[in-house]
């Protein structure tokens, strides 16, 4: 797709994802697409109903994106967030995903969660919405009169030193064959696909499960097409197609103005990079640009698919006639939703992502960190589950190491000899 302006080349952009997002909204409210539901099934019930469905996603985001790169139709190297980096930081992935994985459960939902649950009539989750922007924004922005910034106050001088560097990137293709990492992605990619999409299949109750199938698939074909759309943006620059992102570069946007007439300030390229849907980070976009006065210039893809998304939850709500206005039933779940959105803030930035953000988006790039992250925020996530059921049936006699101890077990983490409590 190209463009005679910047203008018009970005407003595709923010319109496009808009559309998209507002799909994603609607489809996952109504098929209850839910990833910490899909944990919750799998631990608590064994009914993996919606972890297929989890699955089924990743499955079609992962052929798409491998395929569509290799025709040359998706730049996933150039990625924002740059999930192939060849910095391997293995250690933020693990901790952010683990920390966002305990913050989800119990805040009720991920980021996407949380923003299907406002479209939905549900106040409670507007707080963790604000609590999760607010955390996530100054986490990667310094604070007023200040070059710090949360990651650089908490994290930085212990965690990054722990980073690896595995070359010029991550991915599974490129860590094979450097020399033909196209090809290697392919290859792994498809078998990846292939042994998941059996798994997801061989349930005869999941491929009877019309919901299911339906909120795997668009889930998936959503974030295909946002890979799509900011992969192919051009702007015609003297009979060049040059691409969005690199049009902000000096060497075309200080060179040729007429193509950005009228903008005042340059914007950031990052924001214009190939991208697909995560959740956290662009919640702090958002109290950014609400606490900079809704400026239009600030619009990105993360703000335009985190109003998408609301408004297609909210559209669907209206339609399907479930709006309804849900308030914290007491102060222990106003507590649990508060440290759960405070830690999902933390967590999400930290791990670069979310259950869709790097459980679906990034893990269709093959990024090692990205597969790091969805295994440890499964993990933060079933632990906690397991912890407070315990707690819960035990009451008192349930002290917390019991129940950490107990559960550790159940996840065959533990041999059982170490278990403190009685199976139920």
């Amino acid at each position: 797709m190209i463009f005679d302006s910047f203008t018009e080349a970005q407003s595709m952009l923010l319109w496009s994802t808009f559309a998209i997002a507002l799909v994603m909204g609607a489809v996952v409210n109504k098929t209850n697409f839910c990833t910490m539901g899909a944990v919750s099934d799998a631990v608590n019930m064994g009914d993996w109903g919606r972890m297929r469905a989890w699955l089924l996603a990743i499955v079609v985001a992962l052929v798409g994106v491998i395929v569509l790169e290799a025709a040359g139709m998706v730049a996933a190297n150039d990625a924002f967030p740059p999930y192939r980096m060849g910095q391997l930081v293995w250690a933020e992935n693990l901790l952010g995903g683990f920390i966002f994985g305990i913050g989800m459960t119990l805040a009720s939902g991920c980021g996407n969660k949380c923003l299907i649950r406002i479209g939905g009539g549900n106040i409670k989750s507007i707080m963790v919405l604000l609590i999760i922007g607010v955390i996530a924004y100054f986490m990667v922005n310094p604070f007023p009169g200040s070059d710090q910034t949360l990651m650089s106050i908490l994290f930085i001088d212990w965690i990054r030193p722990l980073a690896v560097n595995v070359g010029p990137y991550q991915d599974l293709g490129s860590l094979v064959s450097r020399d033909n990492a196209e090809m290697a992605r392919l290859v792994i990619g498809g078998v990846i696909a292939l042994a998941l999409l059996v798994f997801v299949l061989k349930s005869a109750e999941f491929r009877s499960s019309f919901d299911n199938i339906l909120g795997g698939v668009v889930v998936g074909l959503c974030v295909v097409g946002a890979w799509y759309i900011t992969s192919n943006l051009y702007i015609n620059i003297e009979d060049e197609a040059v691409a969005l992102r690199h049009a902000v570069t000096p060497d075309y946007w200080d060179m040729y103005t007429d193509f950005h007439e009228g903008i005042e300030e340059k914007p950031v390229a990052a924001p214009l990079s190939p991208q697909s849907f995560t959740f956290i980070n662009p919640m702090g976009q958002t109290v950014g640009y609400a606490a900079q006065g809704f400026d239009s210039s600030l619009l990105t893809f993360g703000i335009m698919s985190v109003f998408g998304v609301i408004l297609g939850s909210l559209l669907w709500s209206l339609l399907s006639k479930g709006f309804r206005i849900e308030w914290f039933a007491g102060f222990k779940d106003f507590l649990n939703h508060f440290i759960g959105a405070v830690l999902m803030g933390f967590g999400g930035v930290l791990a670069m992502g979310c259950t869709v953000g790097q459980a679906i988006t990034g893990v269709s790039t093959l990024a090692v960190g990205s597969i790091i992250t969805f295994i440890a925020i499964v993990f933060g996530s079933a632990l906690t589950m397991k912890i407070q059921y315990y707690k819960m049936v035990y009451e008192d006699e349930a002290t917390f190491g019991k129940a950490l101890i107990t559960a550790l077990v159940d996840l065959r983490l533990l041999p059982a000899s170490l278990r403190k409590l009685d199976a139920v």
